[in-house]
C-alpha cells in the first residue's frame, strides 16, 4: 500500500540535508531530471536520487507516494516548462502554433524525461492548466463543443507523439544518431532510379528534410483542417 504523502506544510519544518539542502518537490523533480539527462531512465532509482540529494532514499517519499508519482510530476513539470511565458493572443492558430511549438521543445530539452513521460496523463496542475487552455483557445475561436474536442485531441496526441519520436533520436548513442542520418545520403541517394524511380528524384530533398522534425509540418496540416471545419461551421 503507498504510502500517504506528507502536506506540504510539515515537510518545511524538517532539518535540512547534511549539507544543508532544504528539500523540496521542485528541487526533488529538478535533480530528477538532471539525473535523466546524464544516466537515462535506468540510472533514475530513490538510492541515486537519494544520494545526489544528500538525504536517506526514504525522505523521498514524504514528497511522492513513490518513483511512479515523481515520473508525473517530471512530466507536469516540462508542461509547466512549456507554460512559462506562453499567453493567448486571441488569434486561435498562432496561440495553438506557438503553444505547441513550445510543448515540443520543452520535451526535446530534455529527451530522456521525455521518453519517460510523453505517454502519461499526470491529472497535476501544469496539464489541467495547459488543456484548460488548449480548449479555451478552440472555444473562443467559435469551434462547436465536440469539434474543439475531436481538434483539442489530435493537437495533444500529435504534439506528444512527435516528442516522443524526435525525443528517440536525441537519446539514442551518437554513433548510432549519427549513422541513422547519414543513410539518407549513404543509401537512400545512391539508389538507381530503375529500382527506385520515386525514391531516386526525391533523394537530394530526403537527404536534407529528414534530418529535421516533422513536427512543424504536420502542426501546420493539422491547423489547416482546423481552420477549414472552423469556415464551414460559420457559413
Amino acid at each position: 500500500m503507498p504510502k500517504p504523502v506528507v502536506p506540504e506544510e510539515k515537510r518545511r519544518r524538517r532539518r535540512p540535508t547534511k549539507s544543508g539542502t532544504v528539500l523540496s518537490e521542485e528541487l526533488i523533480v529538478e535533480t530528477a531530471l538532471r539525473m535523466l539527462r546524464e544516466h537515462g531512465s535506468a540510472g533514475l532509482t530513490a538510492r541515486r536520487l537519494g544520494l545526489a540529494l544528500d538525504a536517506d532514499p526514504s525522505t523521498l517519499y514524504r514528497y511522492f507516494r513513490g518513483m511512479d508519482d515523481l515520473t508525473l510530476a517530471i512530466g507536469d513539470a516540462l508542461i509547466g516548462q512549456a507554460l512559462q511565458g506562453w499567453r493567448p493572443t486571441g488569434e486561435w492558430r498562432a496561440d495553438l502554433r506557438s503553444f505547441g511549438l513550445r510543448i515540443h521543445a520543452a520535451y526535446l530539452a530534455h529527451p530522456q524525461a521525455a521518453l519517460l513521460t510523453t505517454n502519461r496523463v499526470t491529472g497535476r496542475a501544469h496539464e489541467l492548466a495547459a488543456d484548460e487552455a488548449v480548449l479555451d483557445v478552440l472555444r473562443t475561436a467559435g469551434f462547436p463543443l465536440p469539434d474543439t474536442v475531436r481538434i483539442y485531441h489530435a493537437f495533444i496526441d500529435q504534439t506528444l507523439a512527435f516528442a516522443a519520436l524526435d525525443a528517440a533520436s536525441l537519446a539514442l548513442p551518437s554513433d548510432s544518431l549519427h549513422a541513422d542520418e547519414d543513410m539518407w545520403r549513404s543509401t537512400y541517394a545512391r539508389l538507381p532510379a530503375t529500382t527506385h524511380p520515386r525514391i531516386a528524384e526525391a533523394a537530394p530533398l530526403l537527404a536534407t528534410r529528414m534530418l529535421t522534425s516533422a513536427y512543424p509540418a504536420a502542426l501546420e496540416m493539422l491547423l489547416d483542417s482546423a481552420a477549414a471545419r472552423l469556415e464551414a461551421v460559420r457559413d
